[in-house]
This record gives structure tokens, C-alpha cells and sequence, in this order.
């Protein structure tokens, strides 16, 4: 049976709860911080974070502290016995002397209580020198402030196809961050044990990597580090690189004193200390023909990335390879730039650059509707977008084909067809025309995301499965649990693979002594990889009972089938044994009823300077259409309706799915309308303080922002060859799918221009409505540029 195949009466494919929702509706769900009060004489650590943007330390003194009551000891540079840095490249010291973001930890302060702790990083004494800092990232552009590699996509001859091109437009895009703001903040949890074994409770993506942090800053061997991770609440990225710090906090207390040490970040420190969604800058020339068929694209496509490379090239790297979204354009040349500001260091946010791509060529095709029609060439917005649509046999400008393009085309006209696209548009423009102070837009647009690490090391995965003599089953793999239901997900894959029901199985917690190696659960490549390895086990163990169930059923193993905890002969289940009973027999026949599963995803291949190759292992395909209404005298909004078709394979877990679909959109809408990153960027004293750093300061979507009509259907008959049980990936592609929230914002604010009078609608992302007010007053106006919008307002678009 190939990989993608189910077996008859399959736990895959069924609508589970996911598997701790009880305990998380409870509250009996168990998190990182409340593994602490179990532990005896247990320390807190609390930073002393830095009040300056860019500046060097002169003096820091403990001394204070350390008179504090309770305090035991202040964890400094001088204490550690490895290496002080907490990145992957070598460019983010623990312990700094050198401040490079407002916010930062000079130091941690352990102590007997988390109050005394917070009393005596108050008490260290410290004197700087301020320096100058880089805040913006225009700035950051002009001043050629960048890092790491500065990566080209291209393809064709773009200035001969900007040549040949009947109409071609520039201009520029400069978009905001988001905040992760998992409701679990960051957390860390160390002892040593009776041995001089670390162990390190983290609230980790990556539990392989914050045990190698953890290993080289104490000058250990990875094999004397383990990392443990029972569940996040909530991930999204922003715990693949930023908790690897914090458990090296933890644990060089916890060797230094030999007592247990705990580090929770309160909600302000998480938001000051760790990193974002990078924001971006886009400068863009782009081409067409007299049909509107995109001929050329040349851009510059700067990221913020804060003070150090976390995994920024990686991100610029997806975002040039995400940058025409579902569309073919022959000719490409963008180059992508890593800017170097004195802020958190930016870190990997779901969909990982994907986003910020797609969202540029979004933005630049609306624009160029308009620009297109005011020259004779009369196209809707979703007419451009169709016309221009990857087909069979096409490749991206990086030179990966694009398989299945077809279902573009298929999910585009279904969803057009069921969310009565053509009958809702009359309606909204029926109801323009009679209301004068509100109204309403609609828009649809795709999604083309790929899936696989970029980094093609990072594609495999491994697993350990046991078999116990009662036929029970104990599955521990690599990947994390941070609510979107992995786990679930490898609970069904084991208990199809051996035919046994779902109750049969249990999963431990992910830990690098039971699977070591791992990649960071991320890339939306989880279920993926670690189902791979995980029906690789439990194959092995299912193959070796097949034999013993060959000898009492006098049938070749080939002939014996496991289905719903029994085990028979093809085409004989009136003869089945029990599973159970299988298993204890084959234990007395001395048979192995363990295995360990590997997996590695097949025909990858990726040149990162060159940025050329196959670095996906297929597309995830989908397309929303929403519809909003705004207020002409305030610019608020309310989303009315949201229709979503999406491609997810063969479904491993439908409720889980559809859970991620509508929770990927939200965040995504989210990052678009709401979510507004702010900086001090004065000459005060504050400057370079997160001005948004709190939940008073920083809005996040709430039940008020989500759609009064939401539909989540997923694509039916699109099972994906070559991946496990026909799945595919969900976790990121939706984020990209409210780009139609934005697009419909568009389209309302257009039609308050007066009637003939509608032209290039410039909207700032995120749309606020306060930025949605100065567009609308622009429009309104007729000149289609706001006098004020949300952060920098974009340079004019121009023709030739």
C-alpha cells in the first residue's frame, strides 16, 4: 500500500475532537508554568531589561541586588561556562553588552520568590552610553543598513518583457508586523537531576534546537541536555527560535544553584522581548499586455528584521518565492533585502514570508485595475486575477512545476458559483446606490502556498512507537502540540495504520531522549512529516504481527488485514482474533513489538544562492470571498460574510481542519485590519520603546471582528500522491486566504468616489479604520491619496 492510500475503515478522515479539548475547556490542561509548584526550593528568574533602543553598557553592578531578601543570585555573562549566545548564528548574546533593542535582558535575577526577583533587577546597577539607533524601515533601506544574504528570483529577461509590455505601472508598499500574542507567554522549567542530567520543561516548536542552545551555553554535550514539551498554548512561530534563550536562562541557574529555576515572561515582557511578523517594504515596477495578462515583475522587497538574522533570510527567501502567488509571469527579477533596525530580533510567524509576498502582488494587481481602465483596458478585479492563473505544465520563476494547477481554476469558479459571486456583487450595488453615508464591498482572491521546509535538511522526522503485551499502544514522535491539533492527528495515523481503534492509543510527551534530531514543528509540514514516520513504525510492527497472525491463520501474511482492533484473513473477517490477544501471542514468540519510524520527504532539491529548484512538495490551493460594509464618517467596518473553499487533500482530521482554516483566517485578518505595531520613534527618552505593548495597546480579533456568516467548505476529490494517508498541510495557507478582507475594504472604499470619478484606491495595511477613513475621504476627494493613513503613506504610482 503506497503512502497515500487508506485501508478500509480508516481512523483518518473521521470528525475527532481534538485530543486534550476536554482538559483544555477544564482547565485541567497542564502548561509549562504550572509544572514549577511540583518541584521543591524552586527559584524565578526576571530579567533587567534595558531602557534604550541602542546603547553600550559601561557598568553593571549586582551588588545591590543581590541585598535584596530572597534574592539568591544574578545570572551574568561572567557565569557561563559555554558560549554566551542564544541564536543560531552567533549574533544574539545572552548576556549583552551591547544594547540593541529597548527591552533588552542584560541580566536575570533569581530569587525565592517571583516579587524578589522583580525587587532585585530593580536594585542592579547600570550606567550607559546611548548610541544612535535605526527605527524605521525606510530608514534602514536609505542608510543600506542590511544582514545576511540579499537573495534574487528571476526568470526571463524582466526588461525586455517591461519593454515590451503595452502598460506598465510602479510603485510602492510598505505593510506592518503582527504579534504573536499566543496566550501562553514564553516559559521555561529546569532541574538537574540526581545523574547532573539538564532537564528543561519548555514551551518549544523546536525542542532539538533549545536543547542544542541549551547545551552549547553550558559547555555540554547534547546527550546530557534534554528538552521536554508537553503542550504551547499557541505557537505561530514565535516559538521556533525565540524560547531557546529562556531555557538556557533556566538551566544555567539551575546548574549554578542547584536548585530548580522557573522563567515565565508576564504578558509585557513577552511583547517587548520577543520577535514579530517582519514588516516590509516593496518597490515595484510591473508589466501587461492589452488583454491585462502579467508580462513583467520587477521589484526590491525590503524586511525588517530587527537587531540580529533569527531566521530572516529564511523568510525573505519564502516571500520571493511566494511573490506571484497563483499567477504566471514570464518575466521576474526581485531581490529581497534583510534591514537591520535596533528592534526585537523578527522571527518566523505562520506562513513564514508567504504572506508578505502574496499580499504584494495582491496590492499591486487591485491598484493596477484601476490604472488599467483609466488606458481602455476595462477588467474586474477578479478578471485579472483569473486571467493571469498558473496552468498545467507552467513553472514558478524559481523553476519548480506547478502541480495540479488546475484546481485553481476549480476551486476559483466553485466558490464563485457557490457563494453566488455574480447575484451578491448586483446586491452590493444596489445598495450602494441607495445608501449615502455606508458601503458595502466584495472581493475574492487565491491562495498558491508551498509546502516543505526551505532549508531541505529540515524534512524529516522521526518517531517511536510501542506495542505492549496488553495490545495498548505508547506513540512519542518530534513534533509539538501548540493547540492546532497535531497530536490528534498522529493519534489517528497510528491507530489506522494498525488497525486498532483510537482508544487503544496513547501519545507521550515530545521529548529529544525518546526522538532525537527533530525539526521544528513548523512549515505547516507537522502532520506531514511526523505521520510519515509515524505509520513507518508502526508498519514495521504491523508486519511482524502479519507474520505471526500468518502461522494461526494458515493464510500468507500478505492475505491478513488489521481493521477495528482484529485481525483476520482478506475476505474472512468471520475468522478475526483479537488484536490484543495477537500481540501477547507474538510477545511469546519473542517478536519485537516496538519500532522506531523515520521519514524524509522525497524529490527535494534547493540552491539558496542561486534560488533555483524544487523546494516544495506540493501547493496547498484555496480562495475566499468576503464582504464587508463601512461607514463612511468613522471608516469602522463590519465583515458580513466569509466563503472559503480550501484544499487540504484527503483530510486527516476534518474538525481539526476546519478549525485551522477559520482560525488561520482570523489571525490573518487580523494581521491585515487590526493588529498596528507601533514604535517610540521620537527623540524622547522613550525612543525605540513598543509603544503596543500590552492588550490595551495592541488589538487583537475578537468575536466582534469575525464574519456574521462564515462557510468553510474543504475541495472534495483532492487526494495528494506521495503524502501520508493523501493529506495535505492547513496550518499556514489559510492565513493568506483574508487577503480577501482586505481587498472587499478596497472595493467599499472605491465606492465612495463620485460616480465616474473612481480611481486607484491606496489602502494602508493594516487597514484600520482610521485608515480606511483616510482612504475613503481620499476617494471621495478624487484623488485616490490619503492625506494621512496608519504608518508611512505609500509613494504615487506612475506610468510611462
Amino acid at each position: 500500500m503506497t503512502l497515500h492510500e487508506r485501508p478500509t475503515a480508516s481512523v483518518v478522515g473521521e470528525a475527532v475532537p481534538h485530543e486534550s479539548a476536554a482538559l483544555h475547556v477544564t482547565g485541567a490542561a497542564l502548561y509549562t508554568d504550572d509544572l514549577g509548584v511540583r518541584l521543591h526550593n524552586l527559584l524565578h528568574a526576571w530579567p533587567l531589561q534595558a531602557p534604550h533602543a541602542h546603547a553600550r553598557v559601561v557598568r553593571l553592578d549586582p551588588g545591590p541586588a543581590l541585598a535584596v531578601p530572597g534574592v539568591v543570585r544574578v545570572l551574568t555573562a561572567a557565569d557561563v561556562p559555554g558560549v554566551n549566545d542564544a541564536g543560531v548564528k552567533h549574533d544574539e548574546p545572552l548576556f549583552p553588552d551591547l544594547v540593541q533593542f529597548h527591552g533588552q535582558a542584560l541580566c536575570w535575577v533569581l530569587a525565592d520568590s517571583e516579587e524578589a526577583a522583580r525587587r532585585g533587577a530593580a536594585a542592579v546597577l547600570v550606567e550607559y552610553e546611548v548610541l544612535e539607533a535605526v527605527l524605521t524601515l525606510r530608514e534602514a533601506a536609505e542608510r543600506e543598513s542590511f544582514q545576511g544574504a540579499r537573495p534574487t528570483v528571476s526568470r526571463g529577461d524582466v526588461q525586455v518583457g517591461l519593454d515590451g509590455s503595452a502598460h506598465v505601472f510602479s510603485g510602492e508598499f510598505e505593510f506592518g508586523g503582527q504579534e504573536h500574542f499566543y496566550l501562553e507567554t514564553n516559559a521555561a522549567l529546569a532541574h538537574i537531576d540526581e545523574s547532573g542530567q539538564v532537564f528543561v520543561q519548555s514551551s518549544t516548536q523546536h525542542p532539538t534546537e533549545t536543547q542544542e542552545i541549551v547545551a552549547h551555553v553550558l559547555g555540554l554535550p547534547s546527550h546530557a541536555v534534554t528538552v521536554q514539551c508537553l503542550r504551547m498554548g499557541g505557537g505561530f512561530g514565535g516559538k521556533e527560535m525565540q524560547p531557546h534563550g529562556f531555557a538556557a536562562v533556566a538551566a544555567l541557574g539551575a546548574s549554578l544553584t542547584g536548585r530548580p529555576v522557573r522563567l515565565r515572561l508576564n504578558r509585557t515582557q513577552d511583547l517587548t522581548m520577543t520577535g514579530k511578523r517582519h514588516p516590509y517594504l516593496a518597490r515595484w515596477t510591473a508589466g501587461f499586455d492589452e488583454q491585462a495578462h502579467f508580462v513583467a515583475l520587477r521589484a526590491e522587497v525590503y524586511s525588517d528584521g530587527g537587531y540580529s538574522l533569527d531566521l530572516s533570510e529564511a523568510v525573505m527567501a519564502r516571500t520571493l518565492c511566494h511573490i506571484e502567488n497563483a499567477y504566471f509571469i514570464p518575466h521576474v527579477q526581485v531581490r529581497g533585502s534583510v534591514c537591520r533596525t535596533h528592534k526585537t530580533s523578527q522571527t518566523a510567524f505562520r506562513g513564514f514570508g508567504g504572506p508578505q509576498g502574496m499580499l504584494i502582488v495582491e496590492d499591486l494587481l487591485s491598484r493596477c485595475v484601476p490604472l488599467l481602465a483609466a488606458r481602455g483596458v476595462h477588467v474586474t478585479p477578479e478578471e485579472i486575477r483569473a486571467r493571469n492563473f498558473y496552468v498545467d505544465g507552467q513553472t514558478t520563476p524559481y523553476g519548480q512545476p506547478v502541480k495540479d494547477a488546475d484546481r485553481l481554476q476549480t476551486i476559483w469558479e466553485t466558490l464563485l458559483t457557490r457563494s453566488g459571486y455574480a447575484e451578491r456583487r448586483e446586491e452590493v450595488r444596489a445598495f450602494n446606490a441607495a445608501h449615502g453615508s455606508r458601503r458595502r464591498g466584495l472581493a475574492i482572491t487565491p491562495v498558491k502556498f508551498g509546502i516543505s521546509f526551505n532549508f531541505t535538511s529540515y524534512n524529516q522526522a522521526g518517531a517511536l512507537v510501542h506495542v505492549y503485551k496488553d495490545g495498548s499502544v505508547l506513540i512519542n514522535h518530534g513534533g509539538t502540540e501548540m493547540g492546532q491539533g497535531l497530536h490528534t492527528k498522529m493519534l489517528q495515523v497510528a491507530a489506522t495504520a494498525l488497525g486498532v481503534p483510537m482508544s487503544a492509543v496513547r501519545l507521550a510527551p515530545t521529548r529529544t531522549d525518546k526522538v532525537p534530531n527533530t525539526s521544528a514543528t513548523a512549515a505547516s509540514s507537522g502532520a506531514d512529516l511526523n505521520g510519515g514516520a509515524v505509520r513507518d513504525a508502526c508498519l514495521q510492527i504491523r508486519s511482524r504481527l502479519a507474520a505471526v497472525a500468518a502461522g494461526r491463520l494458515s493464510v500468507h501474511p500478505d492475505d491478513v488485514r488489521f481493521e477495528a482492533g482484529r485481525v483476520f484473513r482478506l475476505g474472512h473477517p468471520d475468522t478475526a482474533i483479537d488484536f490484543a490477544a495477537l500481540v501477547h501471542h507474538a510477545y511469546m514468540e519473542r517478536t519485537q513489538l516496538w519500532a522506531a519510524g523515520f521519514y524524509r520527504t522525497p524529490g527535494l532539491h534547493w540552491d539558496r544562492e542561486a534560488m533555483r529548484g524544487e523546494p516544495f512538495k506540493y501547493f496547498a490551493y484555496g480562495a475566499s470571498v468576503s464582504e464587508v460594509e463601512v461607514d463612511g464618517y468613522s471608516g469602522a467596518y463590519t465583515l458580513r460574510r466569509v466563503d472559503i473553499l480550501h484544499d487540504v487533500g484527503d483530510s486527516l482530521s476534518p474538525l481539526i481542519d476546519l478549525g485551522q482554516i477559520e482560525g488561520g483566517f482570523v489571525q490573518g485578518a487580523g494581521w491585515l485590519t487590526l493588529e498596528d505595531l507601533r514604535w517610540d520613534t521620537s527623540d524622547g527618552p522613550g525612543r525605540g520603546r513598543l509603544a503596543t505593548s500590552s492588550a490595551s495597546t495592541y488589538k487583537l480579533p475578537s468575536f466582534s471582528e469575525m464574519p456574521e456568516v462564515f462557510r468553510v467548505d474543504l475541495l472534495e476529490r483532492a487526494t495528494e500522491t506521495g503524502v501520508v494517508y493523501g493529506s495535505k498541510a492547513v496550518g499556514e495557507p489559510p492565513v493568506m486566504l483574508a487577503i480577501s478582507v482586505r481587498e472587499a475594504l478596497r472595493d467599499a472604499v472605491a465606492a465612495f468616489a463620485p460616480a465616474g470619478t473612481a480611481g486607484e484606491v491606496r489602502l494602508a495595511s493594516p487597514a484600520t479604520p482610521e485608515a480606511v477613513y483616510w482612504a475613503l475621504d481620499a476617494a471621495r476627494r478624487g484623488t485616490g491619496t490619503p492625506d494621512a493613513v496608519a504608518g508611512e503613506p505609500p509613494a504615487a504610482v506612475s506610468g510611462p
